[in-house]
């Protein structure tokens, strides 16, 4: 009865019927079940079915935390850092997001990555952002790969490798990273970890610029006006 009441609250939240995914959560978190008040909690965090509300979304983060859910650690996390609902905290949010990386959360092991890289709540440790930027591309995190080539490129962390750099940047540029595809025009324009390309290099700064990349917008811009390109 438990796993159908636990489907329904996935399924009508999915549907976008917040009303009802609110009403099962609640029901199933007096239940005593751990998921169901993360899930609650984020629906508060976000104010979805019901008035946004960070301190009532903390609350029911830290209840699920008491009981060890990875997902609360990480939205904790998220709510410290930005001081959503509790007193900003730079190093409890590094905390909640380590713990929470550990326990295999995608989104914490990219938070937590970022945090070491710039020292936020923690000693800047390039070496630990690289880690984590790594496991969190290995499940997938565009935006990991991206960080992770940038740290490649410059040798932070990491023994500098600019093809390293080039094949983890063309990875997250052709999935549609705007960062990436700027980053990878770059690579090409300088012939970095690859063959120096000047057609490419405007192929994907023309990609990042139309997905609102103010850098490369600019780049384009320049390069229309003195003729250039032609868009």
């Amino acid at each position: 009865m438990k796993r159908q009441t636990k489907d329904e609250a996935s399924s009508a939240y999915q549907s976008g019927d917040y009303v009802k995914a609110h009403e099962l959560y609640t029901k199933l978190s007096q239940e005593g079940d751990v998921s169901a008040l993360s899930s609650l909690g984020f629906m508060y965090h976000n104010g979805q079915g019901v008035e946004r509300d960070y301190v009532k979304a903390a609350a029911l983060y830290h209840q699920a935390e008491m009981q060890n859910d990875p997902v609360a650690l990480f939205y904790l996390g998220n709510l410290y850092f930005n001081g959503y609902g509790v007193e900003r905290d730079l190093q409890k949010a590094h905390t909640y997001y380590l713990q929470s990386a550990t326990r295999e959360v995608p989104l914490a092991q990219f938070e937590v990555a970022l945090t070491f890289e710039y020292g936020d709540g923690c000693q800047q440790n390039y070496s630990e952002a690289a880690f984590w930027y790594e496991e969190a591309a290995k499940r997938g995190n565009i935006d990991a790969f991206n960080n992770l080539a940038a740290l490649y490129r410059e040798g932070l962390g990491v023994a500098q490798d600019y093809k390293k750099a080039f094949i983890l940047f063309k990875k997250a540029a052709d999935a549609g990273s705007p960062q990436a595809q700027f980053n990878l025009g770059a690579m090409y324009d300088m012939g970095l970890g690859c063959e120096e390309d000047k057609e490419k290099a405007i192929e994907y700064c023309r990609k990042a610029a139309f997905q609102g990349h103010e850098k490369a917008k600019g780049i384009m811009h320049r390069m229309q006006q003195d003729g250039s390109i032609v868009f």
